[in-house]
């Protein structure tokens, strides 16, 4: 990838590089990071609902009542449980509401209510000048990859891959979610260690890819989301990231396809470090002919020749990681360990 950046700017071509990056528009931009500032007990959260709306007034309240244990104050916008179709009302709609509480002083920080589907299809409509001038937190996963990758691809903006409101809010995910984004503490993320009544750990073990350390900026999200806006102008720069990915409900040659594309993409080949979250629901299922999930990063991780290793607490799970999008960080892949280099917030 190196040698192809300085062919082209040995030619006098780089200002033509992204149509020499297989599509990938993102690959070729840069930004300054801008470190929102972090969430103090007294401060106002407001709820948006991006992609689906949330069904029935006790998960309203649920929801409400979590961000006040916090300490928060909170606002929920009025649109959250609004229907059309399969969203909370219509794109402009949703993206309106997104813009409203970054503009909003009194708001000091945006938790998406839940995922579903639908934040691609407001990226076009946020208006990203006065987001530039106002940057909050604003955390979520799953479809909200899309919104937190290109919030960061277009202002630079440190965005947070975690629980949406709707979350279940267990300790494990309350101490990440209060060590990154109120205590602004560099943090090391690393998977309980749980022997309950069996011989050995059970769940949430890490499985090591390659063995090894890396270091660069955390990039990633719902995997399926994340190719969706491959060739936009709403992806950020891969150069010299860790790759964080998760996903549900997924057949394994659906993952495989989507890290091909990937691939293909040349996005694979700019990262320093890979990271796998939970993969949830995606068992190979019944019949024959089917790889393991292992087995596919055997295909597309292992000839990386990079530290990689999957099983970390992200994804559609009750106990999960607050991950920051654009951050410094260093991980282990034999221990299975991310550990920030520096401060999210500000």
């Amino acid at each position: 990838m190196s040698s192809r950046k300085d062919f082209l700017k040995v030619l006098g071509l780089s200002a033509f590089a992204p149509f020499f990056n297989n599509g990938v528009t993102g690959l070729s931009r840069k930004q300054n990071i801008v470190k929102p500032k972090r969430l103090r007990e007294g401060d106002t959260v407001g709820i948006v609902s991006p992609a689906a709306p949330v069904y029935g007034q006790e998960k309203i309240e649920i929801m409400q009542e979590s961000m006040e244990a916090l300490g928060f104050n909170v606002v929920i916008s009025e649109h959250v449980t609004d229907q059309w179709g399969y969203f909370a009302g219509q794109d402009k709609l949703r993206a309106d509401e997104v813009n409203k509480m970054f503009a909003n002083p009194k708001v000091d920080g945006i938790i998406c209510a839940r995922g579903g589907w639908g934040c691609s299809r407001i990226l076009p409509y946020l208006d990203y000048e006065m987001i530039s001038e106002n940057p909050k937190v604003i955390i979520g996963y799953s479809d909200v990859t899309s919104l937190l990758l290109g919030l960061h691809a277009k202002t630079g903006l440190v965005t947070f891959h975690g629980p949406v409101g709707t979350s279940e809010w267990k300790d494990f995910s309350v101490s990440y979610f209060k060590s990154m984004l109120m205590d602004g503490r560099t943090v090391e993320m690393k998977n309980p260690q749980k022997v309950e009544d069996t011989l050995t750990q059970i769940n949430d073990r890490v499985t090591t890819i390659r063995k090894g350390r890396a270091q660069g900026r955390l990039m990633g999200g719902n995997l399926t989301v994340l190719t969706t806006i491959i060739g936009s102008d709403f992806l950020p720069d891969w150069d010299n990231t860790i790759l964080f990915l998760e996903d549900v409900n997924e057949g394994i040659y659906r993952v495989d396809r989507m890290l091909t594309q990937m691939k293909l993409a040349g996005i694979l080949d700019q990262i320093n470090g890979f990271v796998f979250g939970k993969c949830t629901d995606c068992d190979p299922g019944s019949g024959y002919g089917s790889f393991t999930l292992d087995q596919v990063f055997e295909h597309h991780i292992e000839p990386l020749n990079i530290p990689a290793w999957s099983g970390a607490m992200i994804g559609h799970i009750s106990e999960k990681f607050t991950v920051p999008i654009g951050v410094k960080a260093q991980i282990d892949a034999t221990k299975g360990i991310i550990k920030t280099l520096e401060s999210a917030v500000q």
